[in-house]
């Protein structure tokens, strides 16, 4: 298996929860931009990234840069918390995609995420979302 090629889904918590910290259309555009930027850099691509209020979810692929997955999501954590006031919790939950498991559910699941949370009646009804160019080809689609 190739390690570049694996994809990971990551969440990060806002602190404190509760708060309505990423679900705002000057922060949510400011993030997107730097997730480009991160991905431009060549330290990720983001095949999906999901903002919550309080949280986000994304699928992602780290390959091609010598640092570990936790200093390149630290340092973009430092950053956002520097440039956009963003304050996050310590760590963050990643999980590496078994073989096994599907991507396409994964994409699902954090989809339904605003639905589940009363904020949307339907998925393509929340604008706090960004699709990876690869996200219609990983999903078959």
């Amino acid at each position: 298996m190739d390690p570049t090629q694996e994809i990971y889904f990551l969440t990060l918590n806002c602190q404190p929860r509760g708060q309505n910290t990423l679900a705002v259309d000057d922060v949510a555009r400011r993030l997107f931009e730097s997730v480009a930027s991160v991905e431009h850099a060549g330290a990720w691509y983001c095949h999906l990234l999901m903002l919550m209020p309080d949280h986000l979810h994304g699928l992602f692929r780290f390959g091609g840069w010598p640092r570990p997955i936790r200093s390149v999501v630290s340092d973009w954590k430092r950053w956002t918390a520097r440039h956009l006031g963003i304050r996050w919790q310590r760590d963050f939950f990643g999980h590496r995609l078994r073989q096994d498991e599907s991507l396409r559910d994964k994409a699902a699941y954090i989809l339904e995420n605003p639905v589940r949370a009363g904020l949307v009646a339907r998925t393509e009804d929340w604008p706090f979302v960004r699709f990876g160019s690869q996200y219609a080809s990983i999903l078959g689609r």
